[in-house]
């Protein structure tokens, strides 16, 4: 099941959801097209697995980084140094996450939105617990994790792994603009990417 999950996320991820059929998927895997229905019942199962399979393990992966975090300023770092990290590894992932929601039946497009809203309630717990003890100045904690998100997750768009920048020292720079974006009130010391 493992090989039909990754040739069915790289196929998506080339062809699109519409574009990929199964019988493509069978040949990727080297097997009947019949034989896939061991392992799916249709199309349909396989995005939204690959889907759910993805909000889950940002999920879980997002609480484990959270745990040492105590202050709404380290939580604020951690969440956005995670966020940067998880979604420059799993671009593929991501890209699939967002595109082709839009494919997903209505059952399976509800399970798939309350999962994304439970990673963005993370943030929104954040700044809304930053504002309330005072370290953080945003109008709307909501609003604001949206447009956070928004920035944070672009770096799939334009980061490549051989240039300018390591993805150490994009999370620096993402940290430090969300921190100025929510007017975190922790004082820190000024570094740049390489400085130590």
């Amino acid at each position: 099941m493992e090989a039909i999950g990754k040739a069915g996320l790289q196929l998506i991820y080339e062809k699109g959801y519409e574009a990929m059929s199964l019988r493509h998927l069978a040949t990727e895997v080297g097997i009947q097209v019949g034989s896939l229905y061991n392992h799916i019942s249709t199309k349909q199962d396989l995005l939204f697995g690959l889907l759910r399979k993805h909000m889950e393990n940002l999920l879980e992966s997002l609480d484990k980084a959270l745990i040492p975090a105590g202050d709404p300023h380290q939580k604020l770092q951690t969440f956005v140094a995670f966020h940067v990290r998880y979604h420059i590894a799993r671009k593929r992932e991501v890209f699939i996450c967002y595109s082709e929601l839009r494919s997903l039946d209505p059952e399976n497009y509800e399970v798939i939105v309350a999962m994304r809203r439970a990673y963005e309630e993370r943030l929104i717990a954040i700044l809304k617990d930053g504002l309330a003890q005072g370290r953080f100045s945003v109008a709307d904690p909501q609003v604001a994790a949206y447009g956070i998100l928004a920035m944070l997750t672009g770096v799939c768009t334009w980061f490549r792994p051989k240039g300018r920048l390591s993805a150490e020292d994009v999370a620096t720079l993402y940290t430090g603009m969300v921190l100025d974006a929510v007017g975190d009130k922790t004082p820190r010391a000024a570094s740049l990417p390489g400085e130590a």
